[in-house]
């Protein structure tokens, strides 16, 4: 793939970052994932595509080598939503992809062409049409899809897309009031968080949950690479082998649901209560009145001791296996000289 088409297509595009500097394109793609300059770039590239279409996935951009299998989870997150036709993007482990120039430089190429058709696309539309997209291209935004999410739950129609802010939160206001008047005194509880944060500390906020998800993210991946090696593995017995069309048929659909990406937000955080901050334990009373059943009432008999203390193991005696077995000892030969004369 020659590089002079990649730079084309991002200049062509309003691309003016590190890797239109001469040499700078081949040099960063070399590194791929490991690179912060070539993650900053495929990063713009989603943010431009996802003001211009409903996309939901978003790439991050990295700030070292230690972020890039981090960034390589979410590419291959928004590479699926995006349904790429490339299998060196797609396939294998999502963790080891973008591993040589010539993967990195058709990322680059595909995100570059998906935004080049959303723009036209965009720009064939109605002025109706338009005013109704960036309702549409919203919906991947976090607060967006908190909000519509608060309104449903509300019971209220969605946030118009030429209504304010401040008329949207005073509806919603009127609403919970409204509400939380007819709940019985203490059922929802006092909130976790009681102080408000000034903008540097939502902003410090916000890149802690970044580096949770992050860790999340990764813990989710190997439980799931665990549970796909598991199933793999009931298909190896011959008659596994017969019904291997069922299992498969049973299994994605479970499978599919399963994400790697952690679903908590900022918001829970606000919505969490007093009661989440305390630590109660498993059998106290209050959590056996829900625990509790009939196998809990029988009684073990004496069991048999499987031992298992170090401290109580006596020693092992010192074995001289070579003087028992073996007759090739100094004596033995010297006694054998002693025949001989």
């Amino acid at each position: 793939m020659e590089e002079a088409q990649v730079l084309g297509v991002l200049t062509a595009l309003g691309y003016s970052g590190e890797l239109t500097k001469e040499g700078a394109l081949s040099q960063e793609a070399e590194q791929g994932p490991l690179s912060p300059c070539f993650t900053a770039a495929c990063s713009w590239l989603v943010c431009e595509l996802k003001a211009v279409s409903p996309l939901e996935e978003c790439l991050t951009p990295t700030t070292g080598p230690e972020n890039a299998e981090a960034f390589l989870l979410e590419v291959s997150g928004l590479l699926s939503e995006l349904h790429c036709p490339y299998p060196s993007l797609t396939t294998g482990n999502a963790t080891s992809r973008l591993k040589d120039k010539e993967s990195s430089l058709r990322l680059l190429l595909f995100l570059g062409s998906e935004l080049q058709a959303a723009r036209l696309l965009r720009s064939k539309q109605s002025p109706q049409e338009r005013q109704q997209a960036p309702k549409e291209a919203g919906s991947g935004d976090e607060v967006s899809r908190e909000l519509r999410a608060l309104c449903q739950a509300l019971g209220m129609a969605g946030p118009a897309a030429d209504a304010s802010m401040a008329a949207l939160f005073g509806d919603l206001e009127l609403k919970i009031r409204d509400i939380s008047s007819s709940l019985p005194e203490d059922a929802v509880g006092n909130p976790l968080l009681t102080r408000s944060l000034e903008s540097g500390q939502w902003e410090r906020l916000e890149e802690i949950h970044q580096a949770m998800c992050m860790e999340y993210g990764w813990r989710r991946q190997m439980l799931i690479t665990r549970l796909d090696v598991t199933v793999q593995s009931f298909h190896w017995s011959e008659r596994a082998q017969q019904h291997g069309a069922a299992m498969v048929r049973l299994y994605e659909p479970l499978r599919d649901g399963l994400c790697s990406r952690p679903s908590v937000t900022l918001a829970l955080l606000l919505s969490a209560r007093e009661d989440l901050s305390v630590i109660t334990k498993t059998t106290s009373q209050s959590s056996r009145e829900k625990t509790a059943c009939a196998v809990n009432k029988i009684l073990m008999g004496p069991v048999p001791d499987r031992g298992g203390r170090p401290g109580e193991i006596e020693p092992p005696m010192v074995r001289w296996e070579s003087r028992r077995s073996g007759s090739g000892g100094r004596k033995e030969k010297r006694r054998g000289k002693g025949r001989q004369h």
